[in-house]
């Protein structure tokens, strides 16, 4: 099984073929919640759509802690394979096998206990309660398989493999555009059967991702290796539970401006809905760029390069914002045609909720090469090895997008809400900014 090494080579070659897998994956993975939200919004109205975007940030806050952890767990990995220690490889994903099957089982228990008290805490209207309460319930149930999934498919970035992931996704995403089909349309299951679809796409994800990674040969473990270390454990925990912590932060600023969309019924939360189920296509590239950078960082950290962290670095800026460019201009052209695949209902209905969802994404999308920097940022820093500042971020990101939700519909309107969230972006970069700068003269990265 291949596995690749970046301390050598053309730096944009390496990040634009190492990343394009992983967006073409991300791609795949964005189809869980796109079909969902399709199906759902076409085959069971308004009120159903609303009610998985009702959930949407809760949903998110399991999924932020899981990749947090996950990703935080795989940069020592990719340190140690920069630095040729294979011995060190896997002692440490060992360990963080370990840590995450502990992890996926609190997260699985929390999540179910505080669910009800967190959809009252968002005033959920009374007629999408129990849609949103049974499609958390079950999405939550499948929490080991998610954590499983995102455990193996880090690792096997963080060995430079980009290309087992996609077909992953490629695998998972197919079984769960057939499954959604099947459960909502001719079975009848409802909400129900989509959720339930996305959790056995990502138990299907999680086996071939395992596969692949004991496929390559120096990937084996001694049973002592399972044994804590608590050296290892603290430095795995160091790197991941600061990410899941900032993510975690994220996810309940989310649940704020939920909140606060929840007043304005159930078109503006179908419209809002209708946008954020494209926001993880926007930023899907960003994404990839950002384990791509995040492998290259921590690769190249670990043999000493510095000078070629600091090139991969602007290379990745570069690369991002004129990735973002391209992509906000299809959006805007084409952004109503895409959303009205998720809305169905009245003319009336439909007029009012594309009204929503397309000023929104239009606010997005032109403000998206800020996102894209972020992405950049954040992933340096991970691949650095630090996880103070992603944090710190994750704070005033979070400040940010609640305040903004606060004062804007006050003095400018519900319809002016959407520019909450590029706020918050701009905020966490100008954190991450400072990060990098402190970092690099901490290592001797700066000139």
């Amino acid at each position: 099984m291949k596995v690749q090494s970046m301390t050598t080579g053309k730096i944009a070659a390496l990040l634009i073929t190492f990343a394009l897998p992983l967006m073409a994956g991300n791609i795949f993975q964005e189809l869980y919640t796109v079909v969902d939200t399709m199906i759902v919004g076409q085959f069971l109205g308004v009120a159903a759509l609303a009610a998985v975007g009702n959930g949407g940030w809760i949903t998110w806050m399991l999924l932020g802690a899981v990749q947090g952890f996950t990703q935080g767990f795989a940069n020592p990995v990719a340190q140690a394979f920069g630095a040729g220690d294979k011995e060190r490889v896997r002692k440490n994903m060992a360990n963080s096998i370990v840590l995450t099957a502990v992890i996926s089982l609190v997260l699985l228990a929390i999540g179910e206990a505080v669910m009800i008290p967190l959809l009252k805490l968002l005033n959920t209207p009374a007629e999408i309660f129990d849609m949103s309460l049974l499609y958390l319930r079950i999405y939550y149930a499948g929490t080991p398989a998610i954590m499983a999934y995102n455990y193996a498919a880090c690792h096997l970035r963080a060995l430079g493999n980009s290309k087992d992931p996609l077909v992953a996704m490629i695998i998972a995403s197919l079984t769960n555009i057939v499954l959604d089909i099947l459960f909502v349309g001719p079975m009848g299951m409802g909400i129900a059967g989509a959720v339930i679809a996305t959790v056995i796409s990502q138990v299907v994800a999680a086996v071939y991702s395992f596969i692949c990674l004991f496929k390559i040969d120096f990937v084996y473990f001694k049973r002592e290796y399972f044994v804590p270390d608590a050296q290892l454990s603290g430095n795995l925990l160091y790197m991941g539970l600061p990410m899941a912590l900032q993510n975690v932060i994220l996810s309940v600023g989310g649940l704020i401006v939920q909140f606060i969309v929840n007043q304005y019924g159930i078109i503006f939360i179908a419209g809002m809905t209708a946008t954020n189920r494209l926001y993880g296509l926007l930023e899907t590239a960003g994404i990839s760029y950002g384990y791509a950078i995040s492998t290259y960082v921590g690769q190249n950290r670990g043999a000493g390069e510095i000078t070629r962290v600091r090139k991969g670095v602007k290379t990745g800026f570069v690369i991002g914002i004129l990735t973002s460019i391209v992509i906000a201009a299809v959006m805007i052209l084409f952004g109503k045609n895409i959303l009205m695949l998720f809305i169905s209902g009245t003319a009336e209905e439909i007029a009012a909720t594309m009204t929503v969802a397309y000023r929104y994404l239009v606010i997005m999308s032109v403000l998206l090469p800020t996102l894209y920097c972020l992405h950049v940022l954040k992933f340096t820093l991970i691949g650095l090895g630090n996880s103070l500042y992603p944090m710190l971020s994750g704070v005033a990101e979070f400040v940010m997008r609640v305040a903004s939700a606060l004062i804007i519909p006050v003095y400018f309107g519900e319809m002016n809400l959407f520019f909450a969230e590029p706020i918050a972006w701009i905020g966490a970069d100008i954190v991450m900014a400072v990060g990098y700068v402190v970092c690099m003269r901490k290592i001797g990265g700066e000139r």
